[in-house]
């Protein structure tokens, strides 16, 4: 993986893509360097248009499915709502007896 991130580093800073550039960040990340990977990938990315591939790998990224809420998170977003909903019964049951109150007074 550490060798397509190094490819990605040279493609955003304008470089070429090459053996010894590549050679060069892996080196300065203290990477040992594996020559026939360095070859393949060089090769493999010559036939690539790397802007292309970034902009479809995006969209994908963005409609992957989320993960599920863990058990616990679940069982607590549902206390929450109720909790919520009580709140909203006692502000509803505070305005009817003001309501009636003014009632009271004016009727």
């Amino acid at each position: 993986m550490e060798y397509v991130y190094a490819s990605l580093l040279l493609h955003h800073a304008g470089k070429e893509i090459t053996e010894e550039n590549l050679k060069k960040i892996l080196e300065a990340a203290g990477i040992n360097v594996d020559e026939v990977r360095l070859k393949a990938l060089v090769a493999a990315l010559k036939e690539v248009n790397i802007d292309e591939a970034i902009k479809a790998a995006v969209p994908a990224a963005r409609t992957m499915a989320v993960p599920a809420a863990a058990p616990g998170q679940a069982e607590e977003e549902r206390k929450e709502e109720k909790e919520e909903k009580k709140e909203e019964k006692k502000e509803e049951a505070a305005e009817e007896e003001i309501a009636a109150g003014l009632a009271g007074l004016f009727g």
